[in-house]
């Protein structure tokens, strides 16, 4: 049974530029330190790192009906990969109980989840 479906595209330059006029503070903001850690590792592609993650949290966010409001915050939000190294979704706080509250009773919630990027990556 599929309980909600989203879907997002975040422009890397577009991240880029939040990156380079707020640095830390948009990326504290956003992301967990998992995603942090990942991104600082990958110098050349951090923008393109973190707008795949960006557009991942939106995609959640319309998944659960939620947006970014009820309790649900970005960092609640986070992509982290299974040991298959396949992407999934670790959550917390808001996200985690939002979710929680849409599955029936005896069910258990399977995120699948998928990244992609644009051009120059």
């Amino acid at each position: 049974m599929i309980i909600g479906l989203g879907s997002d595209l975040c422009n890397i330059e577009r991240i880029g530029n939040s990156l380079a006029r707020f640095g830390e503070r948009f990326e504290n903001r956003v992301f967990t330190d998992i995603e942090i850690a990942k991104a600082r590792r990958r110098p050349f592609t951090i923008a393109g790192t973190y707008a795949k993650r960006f557009a991942a949290k939106e995609a959640f966010s319309k998944a659960v009906g939620t947006g970014f409001k009820r309790g649900v915050f970005m960092k609640d939000i986070g992509v982290v990969n299974a040991p298959s190294g396949a992407p999934t979704l670790a959550l917390t706080g808001g996200a985690a109980l939002r979710l929680e509250e849409m599955i029936p009773a005896g069910h258990e919630a399977r995120i699948h989840l998928t990244l992609t990027d644009d051009h120059p990556w």
